[in-house]
């Protein structure tokens, strides 16, 4: 099958899954249960995401888990996200050294 075609396909695709929210949802949202419902589905589906990557990425779950815990501390103390993610690849790579 030509590229072009798959091309447009997934064009229609991504047309039709951002179209249809402002279909259905025409009014505001007024539950609030709703509304924070979906204010966190983003994130959800982010770590669903990011979440089995990072442990298969290293190849070692100890060299993971140890990046792993370098960036949630580091994040927690609102660092940038440079040195969040530039300190757990290092830790993450010195631990892959030592192990």
């Amino acid at each position: 099958m030509p590229v072009y075609v798959y091309i447009i396909l997934m064009a229609g695709v991504t047309y039709i899954i951002r179209m249809l929210p402002f279909t259905f949802f025409r009014k505001k949202i007024e539950s609030k249960f709703v509304r924070s419902f979906l204010m966190y589905i983003p994130y959800a589906v982010l770590s669903a995401m990011t979440i089995p990557s990072i442990f298969t990425s290293t190849g070692n779950v100890v060299t993971a888990v140890v990046g792993t815990v370098v960036a949630v501390v580091l994040a927690f103390f609102d660092l940038p996200l440079i040195v969040v993610a530039l300190s757990a690849s290092l830790a993450a790579f010195l631990t892959g050294l030592i192990a």
